[in-house]
């Protein structure tokens, strides 16, 4: 029991820490979009009451995603060309297992300052 109570506050320490940067960038004037539409990075969206209130739009590289929403929290799905488009302030990795490569595909917002947010263990900003 000892190890479910802890995972659960684990989650909700997640969980205000991701919504503390989101109201503090949002707040500040920041454009955050999101990088990916996976499953697990929707469940965490949805658990966060994260919508577009927050984020503007995701991308992701699947043809089948793009031109979607992802469920629950109607979040639009585009191709990571948009980023370059529209250059985002934040760009929050939702399949954060894998942000080394996401870093390293998009590499060029950095080029105006975009940064990169992992949520998980905690909301990290990554230059």
């Amino acid at each position: 029991m000892k190890t479910y109570l802890g995972f659960s506050e684990q989650a909700k320490r997640t969980k205000r820490k991701l919504l503390d940067f989101l109201v503090g960038a949002k707040s500040s004037g920041k454009s955050i979009v999101g990088y990916g539409a996976p499953a697990k990075g929707n469940t965490l969206l949805n658990y966060c009451g994260v919508g577009t209130d927050f984020l503007d739009y995701t991308v992701d590289l699947s043809p089948q995603k793009q031109g979607k929403f992802l469920p629950g929290t109607h979040v639009p799905v585009f191709h990571p060309d948009r980023i370059r488009d529209t250059r985002p302030d934040y760009i929050l990795i939702l399949p954060w297992n894998i942000k080394d490569e996401i870093m390293s595909q998009m590499n060029h917002v950095r080029a105006w300052g975009g940064k990169f947010v992992v949520p998980i263990p905690e909301a990290q900003v990554l230059a």
